[in-house]
Parts: C-alpha cells; sequence; structure tokens
C-alpha cells in the first residue's frame, strides 16, 4: 500500500516529514484497505512514494528515492514508486497506488509493470490523504494485466480469483490510435513501440486525430495546482521546512493560480470530457503511449510535462490502464529497454479496458 493510504496503527506520512510530524497513528484502515483485507488479501508493507504525491519522478528527500529494477541508473518513475518497483521486484502480487496526473501509468511504464488508473469515484477514497480530490483515484499495479485485475477485485472487496474470467473477451474489438498533432512532442521511439505492440496484437486499429490535447492538460495542471494547495497549504505555512525543496516550490507556485484560471479550465474540462467521450466511444478503446520520453537519469534536470500524456484522461475521469511493450527494434538506444502502452475505456468499463489489455500483453512480448 502507497504510503498515502491510511492502514491501522501506523502513520500515514504521505512521504512528507512535515506531515508525519503531525499526524498520529490511524484509527482505522482506508476503505479501500479494508476491502482488500475483506477479500482476504495480505498487506506486507507500506511503499514509498513522491512526497505528497505530487511529482511524477519518484524522488523522495527524506525517504529516498526507489531503485527502478529495469535501470537503477533511471527515476523509477511517481509518484507511486515504491508499490511499482515492489511489483517489479516480485516482492508483493499487487501494489497500491493513487493516480491523479499519471501517478500508477507513469511508474507502471517507467518500471515494465502494468498499472491501471479506475474511473474517477469507482473506488472510495476515504482515508487516503488527498492531493486533488477532483481527479483522486485509487488503482492497482502488478507484473501483469491479471494481477491487476485481481488487484482491482480486491480493491472493491471481491474474489481476486474470479477476475481472470473477463480477460478472455478482448479479441476482436477495434482501438483507436490517438494521434495527438504536432504539439505534443513524444519520442519517436515509442511512439513506434506502441505502433509495433497494437500490429502484433492482431486488433482492428484506426487512426484518431484528438485536437485539443495540450489545451486539455493545461486545464488539468491549473486544476491539479489549484487543489493541491488547498490541500497542502496549512503544511506549507505551519512547517514549510518539513517539505522537500522541490515539492515546497510547487506548492508555491500553485499558489499563485487565480481564481479566473481555475473558472477557465473547469469550462475546457466540460467540453474535453465530451470530446473524448466521443472518441473512446467510437472505437471503445483508445491508445497512446504512457510517457512521452524514457525516463529520465537520476539527477538529470527534470523536465516539465512528464505527465502530458496521463493528464488529460485525469481531466475526464476516464478509465486507463499502462502496458509494458518493448523497446527493441524501434530504434531506441540499447539500454532503454521498455516503455508504457496506455489503453484508455469509458467510465466503468475497467473490465473491457482489462481484457483489450490483455490481447495487447500477449502479443507484446515483454517478459520483465
Amino acid at each position: 500500500m502507497k504510503d498515502l493510504l491510511d492502514v491501522e496503527g501506523s502513520v500515514t506520512t504521505a512521504g512528507c516529514r512535515a506531515l508525519a510530524r503531525r499526524q498520529a497513528a490511524a484509527a482505522g484502515d482506508a476503505a479501500c484497505v479494508a476491502a482488500v483485507r475483506r477479500a482476504g488479501g495480505v498487506l506486507v508493507g507500506k511503499t514509498n512514494l513522491h512526497e505528497l504525491a505530487y511529482g511524477t519522478s519518484g524522488a523522495n528527500p527524506w525517504f529516498g528515492m526507489p531503485a527502478n529494477p529495469v535501470d537503477p541508473g533511471r527515476v523509477p518513475g511517481g509518484s507511486s514508486s515504491g508499490s511499482a518497483v515492489a511489483v517489479a521486484l516480485g516482492e508483493c502480487d499487487v501494489g497500491i497506488g493513487s493516480d491523479t496526473g499519471g501517478s500508477v501509468r507513469i511508474p507502471a511504464a517507467c518500471c515494465g509493470v502494468v498499472g491501471l488508473k479506475t474511473t474517477l469515484g469507482r473506488l472510495p477514497v476515504e482515508g487516503v490523504w488527498p492531493l486533488a480530490p477532483s481527479f483522486d483515484t485509487i488503482g492497482p499495479l502488478a507484473a501483469s494485466v491479471e494481477g491487476a485485475a485481481r488487484g482491482l477485485a480486491l480493491l472493491e472487496g471481491h474474489d481476486p480469483d474470479r477476475a481472470a474470467a473477463a480477460l478472455a473477451s478482448g479479441d476482436g474489438r477495434s482501438v483507436g490510435r490517438a494521434r495527438l498533432g504536432p504539439t505534443i512532442e513524444v519520442d519517436p521511439a515509442i511512439d513506434a513501440a506502441v505502433d509495433r505492440a497494437l500490429a502484433a496484437s492482431g486488433l482492428a486499429v484506426a487512426d484518431v486525430a484528438l485536437d485539443g490535447w495540450r489545451e486539455a492538460s493545461g486545464a488539468h495542471a491549473c486544476l491539479l495546482d489549484a487543489e493541491a494547495w488547498a490541500t497542502d497549504r496549512g503544511l506549507f505555512e505551519s512547517d514549510p521546512e518539513g517539505i522537500g525543496d522541490e515539492v515546497r516550490a510547487r506548492l508555491l507556485g500553485a499558489s499563485a493560480r487565480t481564481l479566473a484560471e481555475a473558472v477557465a479550465a473547469r469550462q475546457a474540462q466540460v467540453s474535453w470530457t465530451a470530446t473524448m467521450a466521443e472518441a473512446v466511444g467510437r472505437h471503445g478503446v483508445l491508445a497512446l503511449g504512457t510517457v512521452p520520453w524514457r525516463p529520465p537519469e537520476v539527477g538529470e534536470p527534470w523536465r516539465v510535462g512528464f505527465n502530458v500524456l496521463s493528464g488529460p484522461v485525469n481531466l475526464c475521469g476516464f478509465p486507463a490502464v499502462s502496458v509494458p511493450v518493448p523497446m527493441a527494434g524501434t530504434g531506441a538506444p540499447a539500454d532503454w529497454r521498455v516503455t508504457g502502452l496506455q489503453l484508455v475505456g469509458l467510465p466503468g468499463e475497467e473490465e473491457a479496458l482489462l481484457a483489450v489489455a490483455a490481447v495487447v500483453e500477449a502479443a507484446a512480448g515483454w517478459a520483465g
């Protein structure tokens, strides 16, 4: 469990010293933790994260950064870094993370595992330290699509052994391959890996031009910042030295977001949700990369925009899953072995989405 979720008897730190200083041990489990226990899941540990879940590299100034098992010289991705790394190392069957702008899918893509962002509101967030409540979701990470399906069942308090049955229904479905236009910079090797995996899957694939992705990413960033400031302003003002330099700077920038910006972003959210509903509804599933470029090297100056392919999905609240696909044969450097193929579905249709993901997984050939 990501250390953003209350676990009875344990202090929820959200990876932040300021929060750890003021928190008492949780009096009870978060709702989704309780559901996992009811379904027979055994909690084996709490995992590290990008501080306050407010970042995509997985860096943490207080507890360290989990080493990326695919390439220890590169960041593991965040914010659910520890959950992805634990799964990739085989330390657990299912890792639980949160996703507000890509925080399950990004580390999944960086670490070569499967990560499911659930539909906004499908899973309860009571007992979870918030970042931006309009976008916060809980989701599983696992070594396989079947494992992610079992994780989803556990989070809903269901028998995980029944989860695999729905994964056989993905054959014969069509996929819309999202083309985002020249304003979205994606490494050509990632696009090649996505296209190669889709071609191998045997699914019917049609290109879909999706205008407005850049604007949707900006609207999502604006609203996430505004809500993150509202959530963590008290920590920032009462114990600024207990927040690391990076996240403290982000919160300071977030404090400058204006009401006019937020109103415009909410208006953009409405139109973007309609755009995505039409595009996904026409094909059933949309496909694109999970991250725009390979995980940066540890210590490399951070480029803003690592969640440009994931954040617009949170803006509309739709479910999405990242499936690892190999980089071999796509023109990528030899040391860059895997990336994520992101599939986006309609609200509430996680099972259908996972069925398509299972087809892609079987054809993609990433063996870890």
